[in-house]
């Protein structure tokens, strides 16, 4: 255990200033890391049980072997270590549009997930997630065009984004785009910190096939009751045809 509270970065960014920080809990007698964008907390070290079942869930649904997977947003790192544990990943491509997160993990600030930059099947991609899928190119030289899964994890909601620019993914065009990045039967897979949107399942449906939205609970030692978040679960279908209209999509 370290000072009871310690910023171990801060840094101006092009969406504001981003600090990194650890504090002691009194209550829980744990360090606990936390980031602030602004005035905003964006996540704690408290609060990881969605963000490591977007990868148990995401990769659950997704067969076979040798998997190429995305993660759209490193933050503390949760999700893309949980992706590791799988052995069946081959390839860990994690795309961050903030180079000072990258800088957190390659100088090993985070004891938890300390180690996941020295993996030798990740690549830290600094690239903005929303725009690498409306463009062509994908996430940069040296990473796949089509993966197995691709895991989110930027946006608060579907509906509450952390820059307008990111509100197009979530319509049937957006995840049209994203679908051509996905190999036939491969997965997308998207946490949210509401409940489960059925106006949002609607429109990953007529894109996807397979479509669930899993509820993760867990306990919250602020307020000793439970929390939840959502983890959507939406496969790409193997013949391209959408299941609600039968039209097919490109890619």
């Amino acid at each position: 255990m370290g000072k009871k509270l310690e910023e171990l970065d801060w840094q101006e960014t092009a969406m504001g200033e981003i600090s990194l920080r650890r504090r002691l809990d009194p209550r829980l007698k744990v360090d606990v890391y936390e980031v602030k964008l602004g005035e905003e907390f964006l996540m704690s070290s408290l609060f990881t049980a969605a963000e490591v079942e977007l990868a148990r869930l995401g990769l659950a649904a997704v067969t076979g072997e040798q998997l190429d997977v995305v993660v759209g947003g490193l933050g503390l790192g949760y999700t893309a270590a949980t992706a590791l544990e799988d052995p069946r990943v081959r390839s860990l491509s994690v795309v961050e549009a903030l180079p000072q997160v990258i800088d957190w993990h390659e100088r090993r600030l985070l004891p938890e997930t300390a180690g996941l930059a020295e993996d030798p099947r990740t690549r830290l991609v600094h690239a903005d997630f929303f725009a690498s899928v409306r463009g062509t190119e994908g996430f940069g030289s040296g990473t796949p065009e089509q993966y197995h899964a691709v895991l989110l994890d930027i946006d608060h909601t579907p509906r509450h984004v952390l820059h307008p620019s990111h509100a197009a993914l979530y319509t049937a065009e957006g995840l049209a785009d994203l679908r051509r990045l996905l190999h036939p039967g491969g997965v997308f897979a998207l946490w949210s910190d509401d409940p489960p949107d059925e106006e949002f399942t609607a429109v990953l449906g007529q894109v996807f096939t397979d479509t669930a939205a899993h509820v993760v609970s867990f306990p919250n030692p602020l307020t000793g009751g439970e929390s939840a978040n959502t983890v959507y679960v939406a496969l790409r279908p193997e013949d391209g045809i959408t299941p609600e209209d039968g039209i097919t999509l490109s890619g």
